[in-house]
């Protein structure tokens, strides 16, 4: 798990506030996302394809909490929202000074065959 400092040590004798609620999600957040690295790299490092399978389905999962607790903090944290949506605004207008879009999400563009990255396609 990452070392960042922990919202209470062991078991707590009260609720958290919510701006620890926050801390705490960041946390989990930033937890799931080495998950992600870690099984990522054990995939990368075997050639034995039950493991490689396992471990990328594992990591997968870890994604798929990642997007669960980002919904979590948009709604624990209105105004950090307000400043993911800026950032994200910010990359979408860098895309289409380059031409690209964020409309694809699958690896390769089914129409056109164009190679994408991150969903990312050329116009």
């Amino acid at each position: 798990m990452p070392a960042f400092a922990n919202p209470f040590q062991g078991n707590v004798d009260r609720k958290m506030t919510k701006e620890e609620l926050i801390q705490a999600v960041r946390l989990d957040i930033a937890g799931e996302l080495e998950a992600i690295y870690v099984y990522d790299a054990h995939v990368q490092a075997t050639s034995e394809e039950i493991a490689k399978k396992v471990l990328a389905d594992i990591r997968d999962e870890e994604k798929s909490h990642v997007g669960e607790l980002m919904t979590l903090l948009r709604i624990l944290d209105p105004k950090e929202a307000e400043l993911f949506f800026a950032g994200e605004t910010e990359v979408k207008e860098m895309l289409e000074d380059l031409g690209l879009s964020t409309n694809s999400v699958e690896q390769t563009s089914a129409t056109s065959g164009l190679e994408t990255v991150g969903g990312l396609t050329n116009q």
